[in-house]
């Protein structure tokens, strides 16, 4: 019968994949061994066989990676919790028996010296900066103990060091520049000392001092603000100075009177300077349009920079001032300032001494006439000195253009000759 033939064909069917399972499961490392075998040995059809079957079976496929992914994650975080309470439970203990593990610590570094060695090593080739940035923090902090402890290794390896030093020098052009160095340094020094002057004064900053000083320009040039805040602060101290230069002698006349008036009712006195740049000060911050990122230090530089340059202008207007006076007083009393330069050499000469040129007595003689009624606070002897020979100059060009002159003038000129008839312009026929 038809039917019972096929029955009896599936039903051995289904017998003989049971006994295939039930080898399989039977020989299982047999199985597992041969099917990496065959897939090592043909991997161009495993590819094939997987993309096939994921094409045809593309929504159970997705599901298995749905679920492998799952699996994978709720594995994570499950060894993730089994970690992080582990070292809860390592650093419990640890905290309650410091000194047992110390001593394990001690323990397992004598015992393995060459794996302490190799993994300090293995550390520092790829952390050097990391470390070489600790050990100089950690020598900045205690200065005094860095300085003690690299005595007493220099007290300990004298040998060492004299090692050092002739490896050194054994470089010929080390050991050169070193000896021009030194005899460079003992020049200077007798020529100080011959000229009567101090001996070279040089402050030598440590290597804890200059990582100092780099780490606060790193903090200062770092600030995102650094733009904003300098301009703020060359605005504002430009503005300080013009203000002081147009306005200086009213704000001075209101301190004096601020001055005057407290010290009228009683009040301790003040001083006029401070008066002047505070409300100076006062007046500029209400005039320019940003200065919220400026601190105390930033007004203080400010106004330090504003009195400098003050102090320069008055100066300058001084010395402009003296240099006008002195040539305009030897202008107006020229025959007597003369009469006595001339006998002020005289004097010279009855004494045995060398005379002096004319200008330059008549400017000494009209400067000491004149330094008495000019303003001179600002001025030094120095530029008391260039005023002098700025004006010699000055005297000695202008007496010498009025000598040419005069001489041109008193100069007759010769006749003409009369035979010699006057030239005619070219007649237009001649042209």
């Amino acid at each position: 019968m038809p039917g019972t033939f096929r029955d009896d064909e599936a039903k051995r069917a289904a017998e003989k994949r049971e006994r295939n399972r039930r080898w399989r499961e039977a020989n299982a490392d047999y199985v597992r061994e041969q099917s990496r075998a065959w897939k090592e040995a043909h991997p161009e059809r495993v590819r094939e066989m997987n993309r096939r079957w994921r094409e045809e079976h593309l929504d159970r496929a997705r599901q298995q990676n749905r679920d492998s992914a799952r699996r994978t994650a709720v594995r994570k975080r499950r060894e993730a919790e089994v970690r992080r309470k582990a070292r809860e439970r390592a650093k419990r203990w640890r905290e309650e028996h410091p000194d047992r593990v110390r001593s394990y610590q001690r323990r397992w570094a004598e015992d393995n010296r060459d794996k302490v060695r190799e993994y300090y090593n293995r550390y520092y080739a790829t952390h050097r900066d990391e470390v070489s940035e600790r050990a100089a923090a950690r020598r900045d902090t205690d200065p005094d103990r860095t300085r003690r402890a690299t005595r007493e290794w220099a007290e300990r390896n004298k040998d060492r060091r004299a090692e050092l030093q002739r490896s050194r020098r054994s470089n010929p052009e080390i050991y050169q520049a070193e000896l021009e160095a030194n005899a460079a340094a003992r020049r200077l020094k007798r020529r100080l000392a011959r000229a009567g002057l101090p001996p070279r004064q040089l402050h030598r900053t440590t290597a804890a001092e200059r990582r100092a000083n780099e780490r606060e320009a790193a903090a200062y040039f770092g600030d995102p603000t650094l733009n904003e805040h300098l301009r703020q602060f060359t605005v504002f101290a430009e503005t300080l100075t013009e203000h002081m230069l147009e306005h200086g002698a009213s704000m001075r006349e209101f301190a004096e009177a601020y001055a005057s008036r407290r010290a009228r009712i009683g009040l301790p006195p003040v001083d006029v300077e401070r008066v002047v740049y505070a409300r100076a000060v006062e007046v500029v911050s209400n005039r320019v349009r940003r200065v919220d990122l400026l601190t105390r230090r930033d007004v203080a530089a400010a106004v330090r920079s504003t009195k400098a340059a003050v102090r320069q202008e008055e100066r300058r207007r001084q010395y402009n001032r003296l240099a006008r006076a002195v040539v305009d007083h030897v202008k107006v009393n020229r025959a007597r300032l003369i009469n006595d330069a001339e006998l002020e050499n005289r004097a010279r000469l009855h004494y045995g001494k060398k005379p002096m040129s004319r200008e330059s007595l008549v400017v000494q003689l009209a400067l000491q006439e004149v330094l008495p009624l000019v303003p001179t606070s600002r001025l030094t002897e120095r530029d008391t000195n260039a005023v002098a020979r700025a004006a010699v100059v000055t005297i000695d060009a202008e007496w010498h253009l009025r000598a040419v002159a005069t001489q041109v003038a008193l100069t007759p000129r010769e006749p003409r000759a009369a035979s010699t008839p006057r030239s005619s312009p070219p007649s237009l026929a001649t042209r």
